[in-house]
């Protein structure tokens, strides 16, 4: 007989909207002792001065925690002009300072080289692990952490507002991008300096600001009968991804780890009714009529389980 896990069975999402001053883990914490759920992890760290959109995984939810992390996310930030800190926000210390101020022009003219794929070399004070240690625990220490540079995709990159001290963007960006980067480039390339000042997630793909909660609201909900009204449906997360509906029989297959041949005229309609092509591979997620089975692989009319869930 299995040991019984501690906490709850809860299985679900929870639309996060972190405020400034905690690390993203402090947050999970504070949910934890709210919900005491078997299982919590979150998808896409946000630093203690950094506020917004942080989706919290529940339970089995966490097994789709790599799907999420993988989605476009869109940030409002300001850069303040004139310094350059070690940390690249308001926390560090300062390194340079620059009496130069941008005009926007200057600004406007310089977006596009950081719009499309770039390379990008991430802040010292990051999570990046360098010979098995965070690089902030390095760069606290005193150590001059070399980062290499990486490949980041940006989406979009406008000027909300400016002032002779700041600059505010509005940014989506895929998997990896760091705003401070931006930030301390931008002002780099202008010659002046600069920090991010003010950093706000505003969408990580379908989490979204209108229909985020607090800590503080959360609380209460979990104080009152009502402490399931804000958690989302495991599946929920994945609208863009394909379902593919199977049959009882098919179902207790996939469970049991077993791949599923759909060769057959009327099974491989089903596959291309999903937008599965021949010669093509696709990821889907496996329904039993409304409950979710798990993450499977389309490959050559297989469907071959690739994460499954347990519900």
């Amino acid at each position: 007989m299995g040991r019984r896990k501690k906490g709850d069975k809860i299985d679900g999402w929870i639309n996060l909207d972190k405020p400034l001053g905690l690390t993203s883990t402090q947050a999970l914490g504070k949910i934890r002792r709210y919900l005491n759920p078997q299982k919590i992890g979150h998808a896409g760290t946000l630093d203690p001065l950094a506020t917004g959109i942080l989706p919290v995984a529940l339970g089995e939810a966490t097994k789709l925690i790599p799907y999420i992390q993988d989605r476009e996310k869109t940030y409002r930030f300001t850069v303040r002009w004139g310094e350059q800190r070690s940390t690249d926000d308001a926390e560090g210390e300062i390194l340079h300072t620059s009496d130069t101020r941008p005009t926007e022009n200057a600004i406007s003219a310089l977006l596009p080289h950081f719009i499309g794929e770039i390379e990008q070399t991430p802040p010292q004070f990051s999570a990046i692990k360098v010979d098995g240690q965070r690089a902030y625990d390095l760069a606290r220490s005193g150590e001059d952490v070399a980062l290499k540079s990486r490949i980041v995709t940006i989406h979009s990159l406008e000027i909300t507002n400016h002032s002779e001290q700041d600059t505010s963007f509005q940014t989506i960006c895929g998997k990896g991008t760091y705003i401070r980067s931006i930030a301390r480039d931008l002002g780099q390339k202008l010659g002046c300096y600069g920090y991010v000042s003010h950093l706000r997630r505003e969408a990580v793909s379908s989490f979204k600001l209108e229909n985020a909660i607090s800590l503080d609201n959360l609380e209460k909900t979990c104080n009152s009968a009502d402490r399931f009204d804000d958690l989302l449906e495991l599946q929920s997360v994945l609208d863009d991804i394909p379902a593919l509906e199977l049959s009882s029989p098919e179902a207790a297959k996939l469970q049991n780890g077993q791949a599923l041949p759909f060769i057959s005229r009327p099974d491989f309609e089903r596959l291309k009714a999903i937008g599965f092509e021949k010669g093509a591979t696709l990821i889907a997620i496996a329904m039993l009529k409304d409950k979710p089975l798990g993450i499977v692989d389309i490959e050559a009319a297989e469907v071959k389980p690739k994460r499954l869930l347990n519900l």
